[in-house]
């Protein structure tokens, strides 16, 4: 039997394998094991003392009788049965921060990609036409982040370099952050109002979900960016066809949607000013080697301390 199991799914299509063996590097007294079919994952889970995945359903929770650990390969936790982990009392931790560099990256190189003209270049070159258009500075310009988490911060960070003028949105505003300016959820309307580049990078919450409705998009600049890396209903999409569709705002690119996936006859595909993206940006050569140091230094903590709890990344249940 195992003491720590990797259930069988993949992130970004690359092998657990992978995975296994970056956390066989770092806790090699421990025995670790890949579940490579269903009911693998429910032999090996009920002697397991971690089980790290995407996923978990509440029957394979009633099997886990030794479980301390559900350690999330994701950021987000939304999709969990997070009532029967705390009934059992498991702690639950998230990948908050693996994704960070890559994602912010992401962001930014979406940004500089509207303001130097790339995909009218792309459309040129496709034509093998040569012909000079007009571009922007990023340089000098206003952006904001909604969401200043570990991915936030970030993006942030590697602004920086532009001179640009930051605000941040946040749940608790009073906390401040990296940016010049903070406002709060209920704020968004001045948050983003002369702002050229907005980068949504929060939690799909009640308070978050269609934060940026039809009444945002009539208050941001008309050539304003929209960046969505966080969850796609945080945008109300029908409300973000309609902006692009008036000329509200500049354009989108969209790593998230909703519906996701995108279905295949939806008007977004056509719009030239949208970037689409299939919940790509996550995706690092790296992803594994960051995670397995997240859970391995949880799991140090648990030998030192004899508790699951004060882990990096816990969610409080």
């Amino acid at each position: 039997m195992a003491d720590i199991v990797v259930t069988r799914y993949a992130v970004h299509g690359m092998p657990v394998d992978q995975y296994a063996a970056a956390l066989r590097d770092r806790l090699p007294e421990w025995d670790i094991a890949v579940a490579e079919t269903p009911g693998a994952e429910r032999d090996l889970i009920g002697n397991a003392t971690v089980l790290t995945g995407n996923d978990l359903s509440p029957e394979l929770v009633d099997t886990a009788d030794s479980l301390q650990l559900f350690a999330g390969t994701y950021a987000g936790y939304d999709h969990l049965p997070l009532s029967d982990l705390a009934d059992r009392d498991i702690a639950l931790t998230t990948a908050s921060g693996v994704h960070g560099p890559n994602v912010a990256g992401n962001v930014v190189g979406s940004w500089l990609a509207f303001a130097r003209g790339f995909f009218t270049a792309r459309r040129h070159q496709r034509n093998h036409v040569w012909q000079s258009f007009h571009t922007d500075d990023f340089a000098g310009s206003r952006v904001c982040v909604v969401g200043l988490g570990e991915i936030g911060e970030a993006i942030v960070d590697r602004v920086e370099g532009f001179d640009v003028e930051t605000v941040g949105v946040r749940h608790s505003p009073e906390k401040g952050g990296p940016t010049d300016e903070v406002y709060g959820f209920d704020e968004i309307h001045e948050a983003v109002t002369d702002t050229e580049y907005v980068g949504l990078a929060c939690p799909l919450t009640d308070e978050t979900r269609h934060l940026i409705d039809e009444e945002v998009f009539r208050t941001m600049h008309p050539e304003a960016v929209l960046t969505n890396v966080a969850r796609g209903p945080v945008v109300d999409t029908d409300a973000l066809v309609s902006a692009l569709q008036r000329n509200h705002i500049g354009g989108a690119a969209l790593d998230v949607t909703d519906p996701e996936p995108l279905p295949a006859d939806h008007p977004l595909w056509d719009f030239e000013n949208v970037l689409i993206t299939p919940h790509n940006a996550g995706h690092t050569p790296s992803y594994y080697e960051r995670l397995a140091d997240i859970v391995a230094e949880n799991v140090r903590r648990a030998e030192r301390t004899g508790e699951w709890d004060g882990l990096r990344n816990q969610i409080d249940l």
